[in-house]
């Protein structure tokens, strides 16, 4: 076995998701470099055994114990890159924390990301979900990234056409994609920068404080005050922030059901189809606040599922679909969970 390989067995997952869930992996790796990855993927004991890429673990829901390989990528470093005329290029390893990224980019004055503040994780995930909040998605900032493809032991380069961005979704979920493994990721921030204000709570927060040209910090500041005020810390109680996808319909069945519940909360997209609150079809199936057994729903945001002390990823599960099974018989839509399943 290679000496660069410091391999755990037996090992609890438990700090490791911000669910808090406890389950444990047969084998576990923390993976400081690339050539890790490398060495680790060219012993054929470990390439044989199922493996599961770990971030943050602020997107996963571990429902049970891992029969195999648990990768955790803990890469550190960033770097401003040279940009051109129009944008100051930035990279940062894949497990450096994403807020912490921003943060740091902010305090270079390097703006852009602020909108995306204290969304939880690693920068390695960010375009693997194509992470978004407030008006804002990774693949508006990407520019490229690089990846390990287990299947050729090369690292790869790949720009914004080749990730295949959607909402909340990329390659990276897709079979094509699936099993390569961000190292490192470069975004490209505007030179010529202007506050993203699209989104109307953000725009209404900003007004509140009489702000009528605010500089990305401030901004920034503003989307963590919001944040923190809906969504619990994942340090107080385990949580993978919004559980659930917004749905996307189209513009007859929004009409039809707003026919019935007019104050449905919607939003027009750019092709005609309408963007559902999903949070809001949860609360009006009266889940908020709720528990089914250890797992429950935050009492001030239905988006959210919680660990409320020693909840196991099966319970959660059952949750999630109770939840499911209700919007879904009440307004005929089916939610999509965000959070992977393992």
């Amino acid at each position: 076995m290679h000496s660069n390989l410091h391999l755990c067995h037996d090992f609890s997952l438990r700090s490791l998701n911000t669910f808090g869930i406890d389950a444990r992996a047969a084998t576990y790796l923390r993976v400081a470099a690339a050539d890790q990855l490398q060495a680790a993927l060219a012993e054929p004991a470990l390439a044989a055994q199922p493996r599961l890429v770990l971030g943050g673990g602020s997107n996963l829901l571990l429902t049970g114990d891992f029969p195999g390989l648990v990768l955790h990528i803990a890469i550190q470093g960033r770097e401003v890159l040279q940009g051109t005329a129009t944008h100051h290029h930035v990279r940062a390893a894949a497990g450096e924390n994403w807020h912490q990224f921003v943060q740091w980019t902010l305090s270079h004055g390097l703006d852009g990301l602020e909108n995306l503040s204290l969304i939880p994780g690693t920068v390695g995930a960010a375009p693997i979900q194509n992470i978004g909040a407030y008006g804002a998605e990774t693949k508006d900032y990407f520019h490229s990234l690089t990846a390990y493809d287990p299947a050729s032991g090369q690292l790869v380069v790949m720009d914004v056409a080749d990730c295949r961005f959607g909402y909340r979704d990329s390659v990276f979920k897709q079979e094509a994609g699936r099993g390569l493994i961000v190292v490192d990721v470069t975004f490209a921030l505007p030179r010529a920068w202007q506050p993203n204000l699209r989104y109307a709570e953000l725009a209404q927060a900003v007004a509140a404080q009489g702000l009528d040209a605010p500089s990305a910090q401030q901004v920034a500041d503003t989307v963590i005050a919001v944040r923190r005020r809906k969504l619990p810390d994942p340090a107080d109680i385990g949580n993978a922030g919004s559980f659930f996808k917004n749905p996307v319909v189209s513009g007859a069945q929004c009409a039809q059901l707003l026919a019935q519940f007019p104050a449905l909360v919607h939003h027009q997209q750019a092709d005609g189809s309408e963007k559902l609150a999903a949070g809001w079809l949860i609360d009006q199936c009266g889940w908020k606040g709720r528990s089914l057994g250890a797992a429950g729903v935050y009492e001030k945001q239905a988006l959210v599922l919680v660990n409320r002390g020693g909840a196991t990823g099966a319970e959660v599960q059952r949750l999630a679909q109770a939840i499911q099974d209700d919007v879904q018989a009440r307004y005929g839509v089916l939610l999509e969970p965000e959070p992977v399943f393992v």
